[in-house]
């Protein structure tokens, strides 16, 4: 009983973590007009071997609406208010 539990464990852990690292990434232009057939358009142009060429989809003018946490800001007030503030001056 204990092995048929651990089994199942092992499996529904594996399955979970292998759903939430396959989430698509969305992406979009900020003020700009857009078709889906021109997102699907670049999205094929940027696609290798299976994957997307985040690099080639900027370049096309597209933003990722949820960056990851390599790409996000180390300040995110900063980014969110659109300003920066020199790390010798932050939090007065």
């Amino acid at each position: 009983m204990y092995w048929k539990t651990t089994i199942t464990a092992i499996v529904l852990g594996a399955v979970v973590s292998g759903c939430a690292a396959s989430a698509p990434r969305q992406w979009m232009k900020i003020n700009e007009k857009y078709s889906t057939a021109e997102f699907r358009r670049d999205h094929a142009a940027c696609t290798k071997s299976g994957t997307l060429d985040d690099a080639c989809m900027r370049s096309r003018g597209w933003v990722d609406v949820n960056p990851s946490k390599a790409e996000k800001p180390a300040d995110p007030e900063a980014a969110r208010q659109g300003v920066y503030t020199p790390p010798n001056q932050r939090g007065r």
